[in-house]
Parts: C-alpha cells; structure tokens; sequence
C-alpha cells in the first residue's frame, strides 16, 4: 500500500526538500512515515511498543556512524529511545539517563562497548572536556549524547543528528540526518 503524507509536513522541512522518494508502509499496525535520501531519513510511530522496529531501521540507517546527538524537548523520549536502541544492541543491563553521572557506559552483545551521555545539567562545554568527552568520541565506540546543544562547540565533524518531537496527536516523529562524511 503506497500513501502520501507529503501534506503532513512543513514546506519549509529540509528532510522533505532534499528527499528522493517518499515511502509510508503499514506493519503490524505500525505506521512508518519514511523520507529517505542518501543522508536523510524519518520514522513516525504513535506506540512505544514500535520501539523495537524503529530501532533496528535507525540501527540500520546509522550503524556506520559512531557518534549520534539526540535533540528533543523534556519527555519527547529521548532516553526511552536510547533504551530501545541499546536493547537491540543486545545490552543487557539497565539504561537510565546518565543525568548526574553525565555519561554511562553499556556493554553490548558482541562485547562492544556504548557510551550514553546526558549533557542537561552541565553549565559549560569545559565540564565536558573534563570528562574526556573528545576521547569517548574518538573511541569508534557508539556515543548516543542527550542535550548536544549544551556542547555544540564539541561536535565532531561525523555524526547522526536525530530530531525527536511529540506531536499534539500522540505520533512521535523522528527525523535522523547523517552530518558530514569520514
């Protein structure tokens, strides 16, 4: 079943601007809203039992890009999303916000390691350093950051910029970019 949901999104939308197909596809009653592009791509669920599908795609489309920044208002579900996708990666142990620690480290089933930032509560990017944020990023390890605003100056040149918003009827849209090239 093909539809267009293309009146759904804002003119002005850059991922619809620079898309080269629009694709929506129903599975299991999951409503999947896809614009994909060599870069681009945008997932649309309403259920947190979607959770598991929508990380293996995202795990998919980003699973050659170490570093991803999740952005998103206060209970958008960035944290719960970071869950999803760690439990897809087969870890095992619980994931929380590193909200006072500022960063986690997860083991996954192929004894990788992920490391899971929250930057919310830092005042400064000099508090990130202090941690040894550039090395965590330098490590080819996943690096899943919440609150990247609060060191955008810190960014690497590589990394999946994902855009998480709740919508006034419950439908979650992400919106997941690949920023720069290796």
């Amino acid at each position: 079943m093909k539809l267009d949901f293309r009146h759904e999104l804002p003119a002005n939308n850059r991922a619809f601007n620079n898309c080269e197909g629009l694709n929506a596809f129903t599975v299991s009653k999951i409503w999947y809203f896809c614009i994909m592009s060599a870069a681009t791509t945008v997932l649309r669920f309403r259920e947190l039992t979607e959770l598991e599908s929508v990380s293996a795609r995202i795990l998919e489309f980003g699973k050659h890009i170490p570093i991803w920044l999740f952005q998103g208002h206060m209970g958008a579900g960035k944290t719960t999303l970071i869950r999803s996708l760690c439990k897809t990666l087969g870890v095992t142990s619980s994931v929380h916000s590193p909200t006072f620690s500022l960063v986690n480290e997860y083991i996954s089933a192929d004894k990788k390691v992920i490391y899971h930032f929250d930057f919310y509560r830092i005042k400064n990017e000099v508090e990130a350093l202090d941690i040894g944020v550039e090395e965590y990023f330098d490590s080819g390890d996943f690096c899943f950051v919440e609150w990247p605003s609060k060191i955008e100056g810190l960014w690497p040149e590589h990394y999946l910029l994902i855009n998480l918003s709740l919508q006034e009827n419950g439908v979650r849209v992400l919106e997941a970019e690949e920023i720069g090239k290796l």
